[in-house]
């Protein structure tokens, strides 16, 4: 995958020592005329194999053919994203070290954390939208609640459990935010990753799971699980005999989780803008919204700007809700 553009031989030494300067004075004028020259680093701050990394690699196949160099994903776990984001917050402004970023890494984590080696808000400029993923409370076929408002009434005698797919996941955050505004009782039970809490699930040793639809879709359409509500405003179109909390009578009871692409504050607009465009025609890539649809993920074709007030308003709903919870990750 890696492409790289050679040097003509036939080149004289007085355009060899004049390149430099000219990219230089393109550069300093905003302008990239001749990016990219090389491949793309794309830094994913989670383990292969999960959603993220999915479809990193997914879309940044399009966005290197529609680019001409290869998007190289870069895994780099560890600390919720947070030494991934520290990374690439400090890479050079040069549009070639990109960040796959979700709610944890530009919404959640400065309330998560007393100290953060980056800052969001100022360190990171938003490139556009990949997909936002609806959420599910699912318990087995064979749970005593009926519905919502069942398994609701029957936590007053005795609590269930829940699993997500980690601590200060959006999965974990939703349901605490759920809890507070349904009454529901519940005790939280992390584990790595989503596959392994609906393993549990169906082994019995967990009550109820929050999943998204890129690893709940299977199990839901294919009847192992009992779906008691969708936390988004509308009906999933792949389960689309499940009731979202809005129509249970919560309309403020709302969560995503979802992935987008951002980069150093400081990288020029023009190339912000040729990569939202190739970010856009990736994400709206045939084999791409084939994928969405058969997961029951949701996409908009966002430009930087709308990407960056859909992140504002993310942080006005949740930063202040996830201090009031009391929730912290370094304590």
């Amino acid at each position: 995958m890696l492409g790289r553009r050679g040097v003509g031989l036939g080149i004289g030494a007085a355009a060899l020592a004049g390149a430099p300067r000219a990219r230089a004075q393109g550069q300093a004028a905003g302008q990239a005329p001749s990016w990219p020259e090389r491949p793309l680093r794309w830094i994913v701050g989670y383990p292969p194999g999960g959603a993220s990394d999915v479809f990193a690699r997914l879309i940044g196949g399009h966005i290197g053919t529609r680019l001409g160099q290869s998007v190289v994903v870069e895994n780099r776990p560890g600390g919720g994203a947070v030494v991934a984001s520290e990374a690439v917050a400090r890479s050079a402004p040069d549009g070639y070290t990109l960040m796959h970023v979700d709610n944890g890494i530009l919404v959640y984590n400065p309330a998560l954390y007393s100290r953060l080696p980056y800052d969001p808000d100022r360190d990171f400029r938003g490139v556009g939208f990949i997909g936002r993923f609806p959420l599910f409370l699912v318990v087995r076929p064979d749970s005593p609640a009926r519905d919502f408002a069942d398994f609701v009434a029957q936590s007053k005698t005795r609590a269930p459990n829940y699993g997500s797919p980690a601590v200060a996941s959006p999965h974990h955050l939703a349901m605490e935010m759920v809890k507070r505004r349904t009454g529901l009782e519940a005790t939280h039970v992390p584990y790595r990753g989503g596959p392994a809490a609906m393993q549990d699930l169906l082994a019995g040793n967990v009550d109820s799971v929050v999943i998204d639809c890129a690893t709940g879709i299977p199990f839901i359409t294919g009847g192992r699980v009992k779906t008691l509500c969708c936390f988004s405003e509308s009906r999933s179109p792949r389960a689309p005999e499940v009731p979202t909390l809005r129509e249970l009578g919560f309309p403020n009871a709302i969560a995503y989780g979802w992935q987008g692409m951002s980069v150093p504050a400081a990288v020029p607009a023009p190339i912000v803008a040729r990569l939202a465009e190739a970010l856009k025609a990736a994400v709206g890539a045939e084999d791409v919204q084939a994928r969405f649809r058969d997961l029951g993920i949701e996409s908009a074709p966002w430009s930087p700007a709308e990407f960056q007030d859909f992140v504002r308003r993310e942080n006005a709903e949740w930063r202040p809700l996830i201090r009031e919870l009391g929730i912290r990750l370094d304590s």
